[in-house]
């Protein structure tokens, strides 16, 4: 359905106009190996200008700062978040199936772009739109339903669901930065066992979601 409205849209666009978007998703594709590779300090219009072979001039054609840039990087990103947890979470029958399926989802697409999605919370953050229909939202939003249709059908408490978005979404993002930056998360002290990612990630969830699970008879 989707892939038929992009072709619907595509046809409806003038040449200049599918040359201009061509363009400009191959300059947030460099942007977002470049954020990857040297960290969001490292670049700038003009690295960015020399990596895609455009002069700085025509680059300013397609964005007017490098937040432009990053906003752009941050939105394909969630983006595509948004497209793989709508995927995942389309054939599960109950909420917690579906609150795993999307963490896994979130944790995964993260550690795929570590530096992509280190970025998206870090200082540059400060220069992202407070724009409800950005899909770092849209994202946002879908965890809120997930978690509302639990509450509505019984296998969830009963809570707010604002604050329970941001607290899963806060155990989450928090075990996900850690993987990222932390070499070896699971090994232990002295005398102690060592966890893989996969025992970490699977615990922390069940931990997570039992949290939601209504305790009623």
């Amino acid at each position: 359905m989707d892939t038929e409205r992009e072709c619907c849209d595509n046809l409806n666009k003038s040449p200049a106009e599918r040359r201009h978007e061509r363009v400009r998703n191959s300059i947030i594709s460099a942007a977002e190996k470049m954020f990857a590779r040297e960290g969001e300090l490292a670049v700038s219009m003009r690295r960015l200008a020399e990596e895609t072979d455009y002069s700085p001039a025509a680059l300013y054609k397609y964005f007017g700062s490098k937040a432009e840039v990053f906003n752009a990087v941050r939105e394909s990103f969630f983006e595509r978040l948004v497209e793989r947890i709508s995927a995942a979470t389309k054939d599960c029958s109950t909420a917690s199936q579906m609150c795993r399926a999307a963490a896994l989802v979130y944790i995964n697409t993260a550690l795929e772009n570590p530096g992509t999605y280190l970025m998206a919370y870090s200082s540059w953050s400060d220069f992202v739109k407070n724009d409800e229909h950005t899909f770092g939202n849209q994202a946002a939003e879908l965890l809120q339903i997930l978690i509302a249709n639990g509450v509505a059908s019984g296998e969830f408490r009963q809570q707010d669901i604002a604050l329970a978005g941001k607290s899963v979404w806060a155990a989450v993002h928090g075990l996900t930065s850690l993987l990222i930056q932390v070499q070896e998360l699971g090994s232990g002290v002295e005398g102690n066992e060592n966890y893989s990612t996969e025992d970490m990630i699977e615990f922390h969830i069940d931990f997570m979601i039992g949290g939601l699970i209504s305790t009623e008879k």
